[in-house]
């Protein structure tokens, strides 16, 4: 679960990292109120959107004096931002950051994340602040350092810290900052299941001082359910609705852009059919796993889903029933296509568990199935029905 950047940095407060004061605000008339809070009168105005690259999109204005905050927040609030991290539909902005400026006198670049390969934490250090790490990575990797470190009482010591920091060539007054910073971070995967934290940039300013700039969290979903603190944070119109409904339903459903949908039992069986429609010609319209449970109920919830997106031209079901019986399966695809009408091509391979038992359901629904005998003839015949 990703969460905005104000939110972000009232955390790493909350464990002592410095942060620059800031103010959020949810509409226009809250200006006014809030900003006397803030004591500099020059502003950084902040677009909130779950996506990076909002500078170039314009959706982030340095600002001088407060009718220009007015103005300025009054373009940007309701402002569809289009980043290459939002897709070409772009996202609307419906809350604003309005943070005191710094003087920046240098950038660098903090991460830290669960490296689940090892089972530590490691620390991401860069000498370039404010840019995608990808791209320093691929082009001067030599100015990028990572550490890992082992889960432990108290966290990193004073010695992986030196580590961590060495590439910034910090004073010792800064150093101490930096030790508190990377503790923070620490501390925050482990006391609020957090899988990333990254801090970019992260700053000096020309007073030498240490500051978080801007910071983006993401929480692992599946601890989520003992951190309610956290939960309150998710915003639902940062989200897909079709993501957002698919969890309702205890779904696992991803949005992909191709026009065959999928409805698979098992993530490794729904890999294996994205794969065979790929090789087949066609592109996945969804990645969606509907568990090895599923009641028909569920089962109806995942198909409406699948045709709620307007791009799917075919459905391709693949069930191997072992806890999931093919019966319970069929007689859910059924309700669901008649109550929707269903007019788009489906294809159907059952196998395991009561799999006669289904196919006789759908056998006698008089819906349009195609029956497909294994994987490859599913795929083949799907991909000609849409054809």
């Amino acid at each position: 679960m990703n969460i905005h950047e104000h939110q972000a940095k009232e955390i790493l407060k909350e464990f002592g990292a410095p942060v620059s004061k800031g103010i959020v605000i949810f509409n226009l008339d809250e200006i006014k109120n809030k900003i006397s809070q803030l004591t500099s009168n020059d502003y950084v105005l902040k677009a909130q959107i779950h996506a990076g690259g909002r500078g170039k999109a314009g959706g982030v204005k340095l600002i001088k004096n407060l009718p220009d905050l007015m103005s300025e927040s009054k373009k940007m609030m309701g402002k569809i931002l289009v980043t290459h991290q939002t897709g070409p539909e772009g996202k609307k902005v419906k809350r604003l950051y309005i943070e005191e400026a710094s003087t920046i006198l240098k950038e660098f670049y903090l991460s830290c994340l669960v490296d689940r390969e090892t089972s530590k934490i490691a620390f991401i250090s860069s000498i370039e602040g404010g840019m995608d790490i990808e791209k320093v990575a691929l082009e001067t990797p030599e100015k990028i350092i990572t550490n890992k470190i082992d889960l432990k009482e108290g966290g990193p010591n004073n010695e992986e810290i030196e580590k961590i920091i060495s590439i910034f060539e910090f004073n010792e007054k800064q150093k101490l900052t930096a030790a508190k910073i990377i503790k923070s971070l620490y501390e925050i995967i482990i006391k609020k299941d957090a899988n990333l934290i990254e801090i970019n940039p992260l700053i000096i300013t020309k007073s030498k001082e240490i500051i978080c700039l801007d910071a983006k969290m993401n929480f692992d979903d599946n601890a989520i359910f003992r951190r309610p603190e956290i939960y309150k944070l998710r915003d639902l119109n940062e989200e897909d609705p079709a993501e957002t409904e698919a969890s309702k339903h205890d779904l696992a459903y991803i949005k992909l852009n191709g026009s065959i949908g999928c409805m698979v039992n098992g993530a490794g069986l729904a890999m294996a059919t994205m794969d065979i429609i790929k090789l087949y010609g066609q592109e996945p319209a969804n990645f969606l796993d509907v568990g090895g449970g599923a009641s028909k109920e569920k089962v109806a919830a995942a198909f409406k889903l699948i045709l709620s997106d307007k791009n799917v031209k075919g459905i391709l079901i693949n069930i191997f029933g072992g806890i999931m019986r093919c019966d319970v399966l069929a007689q859910g695809v059924v309700d669901a296509a008649k109550e929707i009408n269903l007019s788009a091509p489906l294809v159907v391979r059952l196998a395991g568990t009561n799999f006669k038992e289904g196919k006789e359901i759908l056998d006698k629904s008089n819906l349009k199935i195609l029956s497909a005998l294994d994987l490859n003839d599913a795929a083949k015949k799907i991909v000609e029905a849409i054809k």
